[in-house]
């Protein structure tokens, strides 16, 4: 199974969304944690040295690659796709404040249509409930489903 998505027994009320392939980008973002509240799907990492920037914050490129890793995430929470069932077809971030490396960092995503083959999301990167770190829209596509033999 490419990806492991069950609920996590450290963390209670949160489900562990991990890449069983340690040597791919994903790992990189150490464990993701998801859960669904209110129709926002909250996904949380927890930053590290290795992702931050000469300032001693989350370095954007970071976010970036957490930001495009929680959309699908956040779509797996929805239960609208499984592992591996869609594609980035754009990302649009803006940058508004810094974060720091020594705490989790939260997308908070909300799906705002579903068609039968895209769907549209936005959300927040916020940390401690205070800071607003990005905003950000996207597509994502889902994949064509295996032909039947």
């Amino acid at each position: 199974m490419p990806f492991r998505y069950e609920a996590d027994p450290d963390v209670p009320g949160w489900m562990l969304w991990q890449l069983g392939d340690s040597s791919r980008f994903n790992a990189f973002l150490g464990p993701i944690h998801v859960r669904v509240e209110d129709g926002i799907a909250r996904v949380r990492m927890t930053p590290t040295r290795a992702h931050s920037n000469l300032r001693d914050q989350i370095h954007g490129g970071a976010l970036l690659g957490f930001i495009d890793c929680a959309l699908f995430a956040a779509a797996r929470g929805f239960d609208l796709l499984q592992a591996g069932g869609g594609v980035t077809l754009d990302l649009a971030t803006q940058f508004i404040g810094g974060g720091a490396i020594d705490r989790p960092v939260e997308a908070r995503i909300e799906l705002l249509r579903e068609t039968g083959r895209l769907l549209f999301l936005r959300g927040l990167i916020v940390q401690d409930d205070v800071s607003t770190i990005a905003s950000f829209t996207a597509t994502l596509r889902k994949s064509t489903p295996p032909a039947i033999a």
